[in-house]
C-alpha cells in the first residue's frame, strides 16, 4: 500500500512519527497532563495559606511539583503533556520522563484577554512558538482554544488562532492536538442554566467546525453531571460522528470516580483514549509535606492512571480505525522511490531561489 493514502489523511512523516510516539503500541492513547499553570499556582497558594504563608509560589516550587507529577504519571502513560515555561526543559534535563514516553508541549498563553462580553481571546505564550516546540524535540504541539460558536467575536478570533497553529504545525511537520473548551460568557457562571443547557451542543458543534484543523482532537464530555446514561450515550454518539480526526477525552478537573465513568462511556462510543490532568492529581497539593505529596503522586496518582490505561488499551478505538485502516495496512505502507525529493516541496509557493523550501512539507 502506497503512503499516498497516509498523505491524503494529512499524515506526513513527522506527524505520523509523532503519533507513534504518543500512542500505546495498539494505537490507543493514554496521555496525562501537567501543563496547567494558573490552576496549579492557585492550588499551591491555597496549600501555602493553610500553613500560614500568604505568598505566591516560587518558580522552583512550581517546577519541582511538575517534575514529580510527570515522573509519577508517566509510569502508566503513553505520553505526558507539559508546558513550555516550567515544564519541557526541566522535565527533559532532569531525566524524569522515560525515553519510551511521548511528550506533548502546549503552545497557548495562560489567561489572556477577553471580549466585551467576557469571552476568551486566546494567544500564543509570549516567547514561545510551534517552531521552538519542534526544536525541543517534542512529539506534538497542544493548543487549548476555548470555543463557543454562539459568541461570534471570540469564535472568529479563536478560529483564526487554531488555523494559525495548524498551519505552523504543517510547516514544521509536527503532530497537532487541539483542545476546544466551552465557556460561560455575558455574566454567566458554569452553573448558570443557560450555560448548562447549551454545553453538550457546544461540544458537539465545536467538533463539527474544528476537528478537521488538527491531527488529534481533545474533547470535553458532551454533557453535565446529572445527565442520564441514555442522554450521555446519545451525545457521545453525536460527538463521535462529528469528529473528523481521532479524539480523546479530557478530564476538566472532575473527581476521579466521575472521570473513570466518563472514560468508560467515551471509549464505548469511539474515543481513542484520554488526555486527563487534574482528575489524576488535584489532591496532590493537599497532602501533608513533601513526603506526603511524593507518596500520593507515586501511589494514588499512579494507580489512577493505571486504571484508566487498562480501560483505554482494552476498549478504546485505535487512532487508525478512524481512517478505516488496520495495523496490517500500516505494516504494508511503502513510499515510492525518490520520495525524499518531494518531501518538503511546497509547489511554486514553496520554492526559493536556490531550490526547494526546506520549511515546507508535502
Amino acid at each position: 500500500m502506497n503512503v499516498t493514502r497516509l498523505l491524503g489523511l494529512g499524515l506526513t512523516p513527522g506527524k505520523l512519527r509523532g503519533l507513534q510516539r504518543v500512542c500505546n503500541p495498539n494505537g490507543t492513547l493514554t496521555m496525562v497532563a501537567t501543563d496547567q499553570n494558573s490552576s496549579m499556582i492557585t492550588m499551591i497558594k491555597d496549600a501555602l495559606k493553610k500553613k500560614g504563608e500568604t505568598r505566591e509560589p516560587t518558580y522552583q516550587e512550581i517546577v519541582e511539583a511538575k517534575i514529580e507529577l510527570a515522573s509519577a504519571l508517566a509510569k502508566n502513560a503513553s505520553a505526558v503533556l507539559v508546558d513550555g515555561y516550567y515544564g519541557i526543559w526541566n522535565t527533559v534535563a532532569s531525566f524524569h520522563l522515560p525515553a519510551s514516553v511521548g511528550i506533548l508541549v502546549r503552545v497557548e498563553q495562560s489567561g489572556g484577554e477577553k471580549s466585551p462580553v467576557g469571552a476568551p481571546l486566546g494567544a500564543i505564550e509570549p516567547g514561545w512558538s510551534v517552531a521552538k516546540i519542534k526544536r525541543c524535540g517534542a512529539d506534538a504541539v497542544k493548543l487549548l482554544a476555548q470555543f463557543e460558536p454562539t459568541e461570534p467575536d471570540s469564535a472568529e478570533h479563536q478560529f483564526r488562532l487554531i488555523q494559525q497553529v495548524y498551519e505552523e504545525c504543517q510547516k514544521h511537520d509536527i503532530l497537532f492536538l487541539l483542545e476546544p473548551v466551552a465557556f460561560p460568557f455575558g455574566g454567566e457562571k458554569k452553573d448558570s442554566p443557560s450555560f448548562v443547557a447549551r454545553k453538550a451542543q457546544t461540544v458537539i458543534d465545536s467538533a463539527k467546525y474544528l476537528s478537521r484543523w488538527c491531527d488529534v482532537y481533545k474533547a470535553e464530555f458532551p454533557g453535565n453531571v446529572g445527565d442520564s446514561d441514555a442522554v450521555s450515550r446519545e451525545n457521545l454518539d453525536k460527538l463521535n460522528a462529528a469528529c473528523e480526526r481521532p479524539w480523546v477525552l479530557l478530564s476538566a478537573g472532575v473527581d476521579f470516580p466521575q472521570y473513570k465513568k466518563q472514560v468508560e462511556f467515551a471509549v464505548a462510543h469511539g474515543a481513542s483514549g484520554i488526555l486527563g490532568g487534574r482528575a489524576f492529581w488535584k489532591e496532590y497539593f493537599l497532602q501533608d509535606g513533601a513526603a506526603g505529596r511524593t507518596k500520593f503522586a507515586h501511589g494514588e496518582c499512579c494507580d489512577r492512571v493505571r486504571q484508566i490505561d487498562e480501560i483505554v488499551k482494552e476498549r478504546a478505538a485505535p487512532w487508525f480505525k478512524r481512517y478505516g485502516l488496520t495495523m496490517t495496512d500500516l505494516h504494508g505502507m511503502r513510499a515510492a522511490e525518490k520520495w525524499h525529493f518531494r518531501y518538503g516541496a511546497g509547489g511554486s509557493a514553496g520554492q526559493k531561489a536556490g531550490g526547494v523550501d526546506p520549511d515546507a512539507v508535502y
